[in-house]
Formats: C-alpha cells, sequence, structure tokens
C-alpha cells in the first residue's frame, strides 16, 4: 500500500504560518492550512457552469423518462407522473418565488452561470412548458391506454352510462355536496381567496332576469381525486375479468353544478389550479418567538402571491381574464393545458390495491453485527463490538428505532439527545423520546422548525415533546440544523460510555422506506465526544472552532473538504493515481465547482453520483475530461452523501447530511462523520460505490451541454444498482 504524503496546500492561505493538526477518520495526523477563497481564473468562465433552476428541471424530466418508460411497473409509472407534478409545484413555490422576488427588487446580478432573474425566469417558463406538454402525452398516450388493458378505466363523466352516472350522483349527494361551499363574485361579495394548491372550479352562471354570474367552487382535497365506481364485468374475451372504473372528482363536480345553484342556468365551468409563494420569511427572534414566527409563516403562505396559474385549454377568454386581474398574476405565469390539472393528485390512483402492477415488495435485511449473539445481549453490546452501517431501505430501519426504544427502557442510561428535521406524522422515534421521559431520562431533542413543508408537523412535536418534559431547542438563529444524529449517554459500572448513530437521512420511518440513506452505530470515544460537544453547541453557547473527527458546517466542514480535494490533487502530482469519489444530492457550489475542476486539470479521476442539480459541465477538455457525472433514477430517491477520497491507499470515506451546495456549506449545521473501520471502507467502496457507478439500467450521463443520456452500449451486462442491492438484502434477509 502506498504511503500518504502530507498535504502541501497549493493556494494561498490567509496566515501561512497559522496551520493546525487534525486527526483524520482513521487515527492519523495529518497537518493542513487554512485556504481562503479562491482569485479570478478562468475557471470562473460562465461557460463553465449550468444554472441551477435549469439543472433541477432537468431532474425533473429524467423523473417524468421513469414515468414513460415500459420496463417499470405501470402504477409506478403513475406515481412517478405524480411526483413531477409535485416536484414542480415546490419548484414554483420555493424556486420560481424567489427570482419573481429578485426581479420585483430590481436584482440584475447573475449567478456562476451569468444568468439574470429575469433570463432564468424566461427559460423556465419555455422549459416548463415542454415538460408539462411531455408529462400530459405521457398520461394521454401511454399510460391510460395501459391502464386500460389491465383493467383499469379513467373515463370521462360524458362516457358513462345512465345507470353509472345515478350511481355517482348518489355518491354526490352523500358525500360531496355536503362538504362543497359555492362562493359569488359580485359587486357586493369580493373575489374569494384562493388557497394554494388549491383545484377549483370557475362557473358561469345566469340568473332569471338573464344576468351572467361568476361563482368559484373548491374541489375539496379530503376526498378522493378519483371517484369508483363498482367494478364491472368485462367481456368474456378480455384477459382481466374485472375493470375497475374510475372518474376525477371535479368532472362529477361540475355535472352536478345544478344542485349548488337551484334555479341558475349554468352556462360553463372550467377548473383552475393555483400555486402561491411558499417561500415565506421568518422572522427569528429568541426561541420562544420562533414558534410564532414559523406559524405566522407557515399561515401566511396560505395569502402569498400567486406564483402560477395552470387552467385548461377549453377555458374562454373572458373567464382566463376575470382570473388574472383578480389573481393578480402575470400573463407569462399562465400555463394552458391539455388534460387534467394538477398531476400530484395521480398519487391517489398509483395507490390502487393492485400488487402485480407495482414494484414486488422486500424484505428489508438486519445486518449480521446486529443480530444478538446471546439471547439477552441487547444492540449497545453489538455496537461495543464494532461500528456498523445500515443502508436504507435495504437493511431495515426497525435497528435505529430498536436503539432509541431500549434506550428510553434501559435503566443504565442516562441521558438521549437527537435532532429531528423531517420525523412525519406517525413518528415512532418521538414516542421512544416521550417514553424516556416517562423513565426518568434526560432527553434534550433539537427540533428543526424551519423544515420547509414540515413545519405544522415538527411544531406540533415540539409541543408535544415539550409538554411531558423534553429540553426542546427549536433551531439556531439564522442557521437551520440539517444534521441527523442521536446520542445516549450511558453508564457502565464505573464508566460512561456514548453510543452514537449518525445517518444521511431523517429519523423518519416512511421516507427510510423510499429513500436510500446510510447510517452508522458507533461507539467511539472521539465521536461521542464530539456529539457531546455539537449538542452543547445547538443547545447552549458553545463556540468550539472544531471538532476531533466531525466535520461541522459553518464550523469547518467546507475547510476541511477542500484541504481534502487539494491533498489528491498533491498525490497525483507526486506520481500517485488521484481517485474521488463523491456521492450526493446536487452540486451547486462554486468553489466547490472550481476545486473539482483543478482536481481534473491535475489529472486526478473524479466519479460524482449526483442525483439532482449539477452545475458543473463535465468532459470539457483541458478543464474537466476526468470528471464523470452520472444520475440515478429508480425506484427509490437516492439521498445517501458520501465522499471517497483514494489518498495515495490511505483511503478514507466521510457521509453525512451535506450536499455540495452553499446553503449546506454556509448556512445549515450539517454533520459529516468518518468511517474508520477498513472492512466498512472497503464495503462502502466496493458494494456500494462501485455498484452505483456500474448501472448500466436507470444511470444518466451528463454531457459537456449539460444534457443527460443512458448507455447506449448494449453489449455491457445490465446493471440495476438499486435492484442488485435489493437482491442482496433478500439473499442476507433469508440466510
Amino acid at each position: 500500500m502506498a504511503k500518504a504524503i502530507p498535504i502541501r496546500q497549493s493556494i494561498k492561505t490567509t496566515n501561512p504560518a497559522k496551520k493546525s493538526d487534525r486527526r483524520n477518520g482513521r487515527g492519523r495526523i495529518t497537518t493542513i492550512a487554512t485556504p481562503t477563497a479562491p482569485t479570478a481564473s478562468p475557471l470562473d468562465d460562465p461557460e463553465l457552469y449550468v444554472n441551477r433552476e435549469l439543472s433541477l428541471l432537468d431532474f425533473q424530466r429524467r423523473v417524468l423518462e421513469e414515468a414513460e418508460d415500459e420496463t417499470v411497473p405501470l402504477l409506478e409509472r403513475v406515481k412517478f407522473l405524480s411526483i413531477v407534478g409535485s416536484n414542480l409545484e415546490e419548484f414554483f413555490m420555493v424556486r420560481v418565488a424567489g427570482l419573481k422576488r429578485q426581479v420585483e427588487k430590481g436584482v440584475l446580478e447573475s449567478g456562476p452561470d451569468g444568468m439574470t432573474p429575469a433570463a432564468q425566469l424566461a427559460a423556465i417558463r419555455e422549459r416548463v412548458a415542454k415538460l408539462f406538454q411531455a408529462a400530459h402525452e405521457c398520461w394521454q398516450q401511454q399510460i391510460l391506454p395501459s391502464l386500460r388493458k389491465t383493467g383499469i378505466e379513467v373515463t370521462d363523466y360524458s362516457q358513462l352510462t345512465n345507470t353509472q352516472r345515478f350511481s355517482l350522483n348518489r355518491y354526490f349527494r352523500e358525500t360531496i355536496f355536503p362538504t362543497l361551499t359555492p362562493l359569488a363574485f359580485d359587486p357586493g361579495r369580493p373575489f374569494p381567496h384562493i388557497s394554494n394548491l388549491s383545484l377549483n372550479l370557475a362557473v358561469l352562471i345566469r340568473d332569471k332576469e338573464g344576468v351572467e354570474h361568476f361563482a368559484r367552487v373548491k374541489i375539496p382535497n379530503s376526498i378522493p381525486q378519483f371517484v369508483a365506481l363498482k367494478s364491472l364485468p368485462r367481456q368474456k374475451a378480455s384477459k382481466n375479468p374485472v375493470c375497475q372504473c374510475f372518474v376525477w372528482l371535479e368532472q362529477l363536480v361540475v355535472a352536478n353544478l345544478k344542485l349548488l345553484f337551484p334555479g341558475m342556468k349554468i352556462l360553463d365551468a372550467h377548473p383552475f389550479h393555483v400555486t402561491r409563494d411558499a417561500d415565506t420569511d421568518i422572522q427569528e427572534l429568541e426561541a420562544g418567538d420562533l414558534l410564532e414566527s414559523v406559524e405566522e409563516g407557515v399561515w401566511q403562505r396560505r395569502f402569498a402571491d400567486v406564483i402560477r396559474l395552470e387552467v385548461n385549454e377549453a377555458m374562454p377568454p373572458a373567464v382566463l381574464k376575470i382570473l388574472i386581474e383578480n389573481l393578480e398574476v402575470d400573463r407569462d405565469d399562465v400555463y394552458q393545458l391539455k388534460g387534467p390539472l394538477a398531476l400530484s393528485r395521480l398519487r391517489h390512483l398509483a395507490a390502487v390495491d393492485r400488487p402485480e402492477l407495482k414494484d414486488p415488495p422486500f424484505v428489508a435485511a438486519i445486518p449480521a453485527p446486529l443480530q444478538p449473539q446471546e439471547e439477552t445481549e441487547d444492540i449497545f453490546a453489538a455496537i461495543r463490538r464494532q461500528d456498523i452501517l445500515l443502508q436504507h431501505p435495504f437493511d431495515s430501519f426497525q435497528p435505529v428505532l430498536s436503539f432509541l426504544q431500549q434506550a428510553a427502557k434501559d435503566p443504565a442510561v442516562l441521558a438521549i439527545k437527537i435532532t429531528l428535521y423531517r420525523v412525519g406524522r406517525n413518528a415512532p422515534v418521538v414516542e421512544a423520546l416521550l417514553q424516556a421521559v416517562e423513565n426518568d431520562k434526560q432527553v434534550a431533542v433539537l427540533v428543526e422548525l424551519k423544515a420547509r413543508f414540515d413545519e405544522e408537523s415538527n411544531i406540533e412535536w415540539a409541543r408535544k415533546l415539550e409538554r411531558e418534559g423534553v429540553h426542546v431547542v427549536y433551531g439556531l438563529q439564522n442557521l437551520k440544523v440539517h444534521c441527523k444524529t442521536a446520542l445516549v449517554v450511558r453508564q457502565e459500572g464505573n464508566l460512561i460510555r456514548r453510543y452514537a448513530h449518525l445517518s444521511t437521512g431523517n429519523y423518519n420511518t416512511i421516507t427510510s422506506q423510499l429513500y436510500t440513506d446510510i447510517g452508522m452505530f458507533t461507539s467511539d470515544e472521539q465521536i461521542g465526544a464530539d456529539c457531546t460537544d455539537l449538542f452543547n453547541y445547538l443547545t447552549g453557547y458553545s463556540a468550539k472552532p472544531e471538532y476531533r473527527k466531525l466535520l461541522v458546517a459553518p464550523v469547518d466542514l467546507r475547510e476541511h473538504l477542500e484541504q481534502m480535494i487539494q491533498r489528491e490533487i498533491e498525490h497525483q502530482r507526486h506520481g500517485e493515481r488521484g481517485h474521488l469519489i463523491f456521492k450526493m444530492n446536487a452540486l451547486v457550489d462554486k468553489r466547490a465547482i472550481r476545486l473539482l475542476y483543478e482536481a481534473s486539470q491535475a489529472g486526478v479521476k473524479v466519479d460524482l453520483l449526483i442525483r439532482g442539480i449539477c452545475c458543473l459541465r463535465p468532459g470539457i477538455k483541458g478543464v474537466s475530461e476526468n470528471i464523470r457525472v452520472t444520475s440515478i433514477v429508480g425506484r427509490f430517491l437516492e439521498h445517501s452523501r458520501i465522499y471517497y477520497f483514494k489518498n495515495a491507499g490511505q483511503e478514507e470515506i466521510y457521509m453525512g447530511s451535506a450536499d455540495l451546495m452553499p446553503r449546506n456549506l454556509n448556512r445549515r449545521v450539517e454533520v459529516v462523520f468518518p468511517v474508520s473501520d477498513p472492512k466498512l471502507i472497503r464495503h462502502l467502496r466496493d458494494q456500494v460505490l462501485a455498484i452505483y457507478l456500474a448501472d448500466t439500467v436507470k444511470a444518466r450521463h451528463m454531457q459537456p451541454n449539460g444534457n443527460y443520456v443512458r448507455n447506449s452500449n448494449r453489449t455491457q451486462e445490465a446493471v440495476n444498482s438499486q435492484q442488485a442491492l435489493i437482491d442482496r438484502a433478500v439473499s442476507h434477509s433469508t440466510a
């Protein structure tokens, strides 16, 4: 094995004489210096950077490809189409809303790619229009006919028989009608408020005097968006003996509008869908006020500016004019679509009970080190023996729950500390913490109230925890706490031992089955001490400048990641073959991109596994020809972050909660932790990263122009990385 050489920084430092000794993840002392921000260079050329927003839209196109892929189970294709719809809703609520505010303020500054906010909005509209068209064509021309062949019929109300209409109309009167509230718009009644993400009907009616009126009817989102008819027998020649028939909810409401407006003539009715600005500013004061501020911010979303208005192509210009004027929306923000609005509602159809049309289930594995060697052995004994990795959803999330549940009951446990970012509505993690309080444990919880779109859930859990006596901290001023860390402090004889769980993903039992994440159990003394210092930082006033093994943002994460990349460059210059493998959700940070360009120019091989946004352009001669960017979109949402450094044979791997984005490195509390066990390093290199890099089925490779292409080499063995990891989990669970 080659010997690691010291890091010699090739970039200037703020104080070249000032250096710090840092113990890395494998126990070696390495001397490092602190770099400053790079100065201007040809690597600042805007042509070398992809626009962040357009890159995110490219990711949505890759998600849509899964809906178009005939090898994907049919109802999973419906699910992917709904994901495109919900992702675009969030994109408009946050990203487009932010750009519009910049334009309103007269901001002309451009990002690394050189595009001004106004130019970005124009490009976004063009890109989104094409994406909408492709999505609706996928629904109308591919998925609907395929559903029909399998015995699932989504039909128009107008095509139903009289018997079917009678049945649905009765359902309308009994179930839907009581929930509807028609709102008139006339000189005596103002235009009604249209809530965010609501689907509505714009209704034109005529009274007995011949006067026309406008009314709005909101389609309730608490009722299934697909109204089911009773299963109907199919023709004998059909391979599907039963037909499940559905009608869109808004069509049933339109067909029965006369019950809402008795004595009136219904002239016309057209659906419309509203998206509002959801990126509200939170006025952060002291912790006691933060809870109220977040609650107020969530409430304000309902009344924020309209960012997007979706209507169908058949809506008359006069009706559209009423909406545009009263919603105060720009015409450029109106999208006239052919087909159903709010594709996110397709998730209701994807939930239909037809297992043969979905991905087959599998049994997640329990890693061998966590299987008790003796009947009375607890999880702490397993962690004392060795560090243990859990790769979800292929490995079960149950050991994480068991870790907290056993800690809650164990008489030897003195304290439990944890960070909660997104825990969801059903949260067994919180229940374990509440049980710990009942058993007189000291429990401290950092609940990040500013986790966008999870604020309401987090507020509820924070209040419940406080009521039961838990020490609850709501977050830090001007910082989001995004790290995923749990610490258990245990009395063992005369010793105090700390057990930690660190992860790339949230303590959420639902997303643990949908996202790929990796967590690690450890009783490493230095990591335990670092976790104690971290929680003191989160709950108190600690200003610790660095940690023993953990990399913590915004304290020192950026600094040390940059130093390790620079170290790889130095290895390459000294004759070693440098290699970096970074797996993350997004690559946006310009400083990080520049440094990766420098690594490529030095000859370092750089493999980037980036699910979503990538602002770096690979394959540019003289700049990035040694960089390969791969995006994997498949059954599960790729969410784990892994940073591999070859380090002249003394390999190092870090994992954690942070992507290489300015917000993660500068404005969030993130934790990236080392994997020290050589066996685990080899496992992550050969059984995780190598499998992803070998993917030929779900991988898309980024081109220098920013486009993504699938593997065109049909002679290669078909490798579906996620399926390979499932197969391995199944074999381990049945062994």
